[in-house]
Order: C-alpha cells, then structure tokens, then sequence
C-alpha cells in the first residue's frame, strides 16, 4: 500500500474529504511533494509557520537541544534552561504585570489552563465568551467556543457559559460580580478575521475592572506579529489578566502558553497543590524552537513588515468576484459571496500551486495567513495565480 492508501486505511479521519496532498518536504513558504509539486503555503499550516517553513534558526536550535535531552520531568520539577530563557523571552515581549509562565503542548490545552486560573483564583462560577469565538476542540476549550454547530453532538459541557456578541459594547452589561473570566480572540479567527473598535475593547477592559473579573485574550492565531504587532492586544491599549498564545509561538512545533502576573498564577501551587499539571508542557525542543522564533521575528525585522506586505495583498487581489477584504495584519480574510463560488476557486488554486482555505464560521472567506518571511515577488506570484484560479472557474 502507498502513504495514499496507508492515510485512509490508518489515520483517523476528520472529514469525508480530506486535501489528500502528499508532502515530502516544506522549506520557507513552500511545500513540495513527492512528484515534483510545489505549493505556496498562504496559510502557513492555519497560522502555525509564522517564520517559514523549517527555518534554519529554528534547526540549528532544535540541533543543538537533541545533543542535550529530550523530556525530563513533568513540567515545573526541574530547571531546564529552554523552558526559563523561553519564559524570560516571553515576559520581555510583554507589559511587566504579565510575568508568569505556564508552558503546555497546544492552544487548546492553554486555553483550558487559562479557564481553570480563573476560576481557581476568583473563586467564581461563570466564564463569558463571544459567539462565533473559537478556542479549541477539547471539552472544556469547546465549552467557550460560539459555534454551537460544533457544540450539539458533544453536550452536556462545562455549565455556566454565556454567550455575547464581539464588539457589541451593551452586552458588555451582562459581565458581572459571578463572572469568573471573560474569554475572546483579540481578533476572531474562525468567524472570518472580524475586529471590534478600540472602544469596545478600551470598555471591556473598564467592565471587567469593575466587575473584578478576569480578562483572558485568546491569541493562539494573532500572536507572534501576525498583525503587524508582536500582541495583537497592543492595537487597543489594553492588556489582558490572561493572555493565551500558541499555534505561531513554536516555529513548526507543538508549544502554546497561557500567562499571567505571579500572584494569579500561584493560586496552582496550594489547595490543591500540583493544581495544574502537565507531562510534556514546555518540551525541550519545542521550548527551543519557540525562543528561536522569538529572536527570528526580532532580528528580521519580520514583525515590522506585516503591513507593507498585507497591503501588497490587498493591492493586488482586485475581482469582481472578491466582495471585501478584511484584515489586521497578515491575518485576511477575502470575502466572495459564497462557499459554492469560493469553494471551487480553492480547489483550482491547490492544482495552480497555491494553497489557500476557509473559516469554520465564514465559509464565504478565502483565509490567507502566510509566513511573515513571504517576499513582495512571491505575494505578487501568489496574487497572481488566486486571480488565474477566479477566472478558470
């Protein structure tokens, strides 16, 4: 049997109807496969790629680690100088209230962290989140989630969750003295790149204050410059009680972090102690690779070219057929009038070498987040090419 036959046979299945493109190698924006292919990878594998494919800081970090160890000790046991350095070059990206690590393996795993720090440490029942909002796939991260679509066949979830629109300032009322945390994306991903006012969030932050309840921002696909700022959080001058992060934090590898000031953060050590706990959280190598991403992301530049580069994009994909384009950064979503119109324009765009997608709530929005090292040629390429798969279809 070939990988073909070996993928359908073995793997578990998410759909009936998997991309089914086989992949050899992946090097800066590209993927190729075993016949020769090559493909643009303008979702850098759903926000994950944020300094390409295989970089060679990231390597030559990851080199150097397996020379050292692997796991050692479940994680907050033993010093280990990738998990600390990491930590250190996180707080320093960070306003200094922000100062406490907790290193996990996935979003979904920070985001559960999170939920369990805020209910812990304001003794409270209730979490808050956003329709539409989307946090993870595992029972409590779906709990938060605003899609019930996703929801129905997995209830009874976590009791206590209430819904409220993103960016609508008089549901801001329904925070209250019962509200552990509120939890949303500073941007909403899934729900096709929507972004509230500076108002909205400069209010939130204000109800949350006076509610004395906690603020969790979910950045797991806005962090690490995708949107022009190393926090999307720093467009709205506001800063979170939790903030959430993963996905781009690890150059290609599993990592995500949930973060907030020591004091929240202690409330796991007692009653009962080892309040949280992970085996593989902060893994040396992916520790590694994160904190070799950071400094890829600082010492290029690549953070301060987010714009120039999303403006490129918008530049060029004009079409009668394209309705809208929103974005914050390198973070867009190009709107068509359906998922019938958009679908196939996808699927031309794969055999044209171009590799795009949609969003689980916006399936009329073509997702494009590639790799922040993407070049001014490769995005005029790539335009080009979106435009070749509107016209062939």
């Amino acid at each position: 049997m070939n990988n073909r036959q070996l993928f359908l046979s073995h793997l578990a299945q998410t759909t009936d109807f998997p991309l089914m493109i086989e992949v050899e190698k992946a090097e800066g924006i590209y993927l190729y496969g075993p016949n020769g292919e090559r493909y643009m990878d303008l979702i850098s594998g759903i926000g994950v790629s944020n300094v390409g494919h295989r970089h060679p800081k990231v390597l030559e970090a990851i080199q150097n680690q397996l020379d050292k160890y692997l796991h050692l000790m479940v994680y907050g046991e033993y010093v280990q100088s990738p998990q600390v350095l990491l930590a250190k070059a996180l707080s320093d990206t960070l306003p200094k209230e922000l100062d406490n690590v907790y290193l996990v393996n996935s979003g979904s795993e920070a985001v559960e962290g999170a939920l369990k720090l805020a209910k812990r440490y304001t003794g409270r029942p209730n979490l808050i989140s956003c329709v539409n909002a989307y946090h993870g796939s595992s029972a409590g991260s779906l709990s938060v989630g605003g899609n019930e679509i996703f929801k129905r066949a997995y209830r009874p979830l976590l009791p206590g969750i209430q819904h409220i629109q993103y960016g609508l300032e008089s549901d801001l009322e329904q925070i209250n003295a019962d509200t552990a945390a509120v939890i949303l994306e500073t941007i909403q991903g899934e729900a096709g790149i929507r972004i509230a006012e500076k108002s909205y969030f400069k209010a939130l932050r204000k109800r949350c204050d006076e509610t004395g309840t906690l603020l969790i921002l979910d950045e797991i696909q806005a962090g690490f410059g995708r949107t022009g700022k190393f926090w999307a959080f720093e467009h709205f001058d506001i800063q979170p009680d939790i903030l959430v992060c993963a996905k781009g934090m690890g150059g290609g590898m599993p990592i995500g972090a949930f973060i907030a000031n020591k004091e929240v953060m202690g409330v796991f050590k007692n009653n009962p102690l080892l309040g949280h706990i992970t085996t593989f959280g902060g893994h040396p190598v992916s520790a590694v690779a994160s904190l070799a991403t950071i400094q890829v992301l600082q010492n290029e530049n690549l953070v301060d070219q987010v714009d120039t580069k999303a403006e490129l994009f918008k530049k060029l994909l004009v079409h009668s057929k394209i309705k809208t384009i929103r974005n914050k950064g390198l973070m867009m979503a190009v709107e068509f009038d359906s998922f019938e119109t958009l679908k196939p324009i996808i699927d031309r765009a794969i055999e044209l070498g171009v590799i795009t997608d949609w969003f689980l709530f916006c399936d009329d929005s073509m997702r494009i987040a590639p790799p922040l090292i993407i070049s001014e040629e490769q995005i005029h390429e790539a335009c080009k090419l979106i435009l070749k798969a509107i016209e062939d279809v």
